[in-house]
């Protein structure tokens, strides 16, 4: 079970509070987590990734345990304390403007 830390506007799309649990099958990739995210909240498909390609979109970032995953691609694999359920992996909406 892993934990994911949602922004507020993917909770209100998702009728969820701010942490998800979820079952990922080991490994535990960020791909995997990004998966399980979609197929338990469907309504999620195409609001953090691209639906055709799978890609983060530009103004998601992930991070978990002190470490910016942002670039980093679906095969990776998350921290223990994450894929353990003991730390939160983080979607953050990024903060852009003048």
């Amino acid at each position: 079970m892993i934990r994911i830390a949602l922004p507020y506007h993917l909770q209100v799309l998702a009728s969820s509070g701010r942490i998800v649990d979820l079952d990922v099958s080991a490994p535990v990739t960020l791909g995997r987590a990004c998966d399980a995210l979609e197929e338990c909240y469907p309504v999620l498909r195409g609001t953090f990734r691209d639906r055709r390609s799978g890609e983060r979109r530009p103004f998601i970032r992930f991070y978990a345990c002190d470490l910016d995953l942002t670039h980093e691609p679906a095969d990776t694999l998350l921290p223990a304390a994450v894929s353990e359920g003991r730390e939160a992996l983080f979607l953050v909406g990024a903060m852009a403007g003048g």
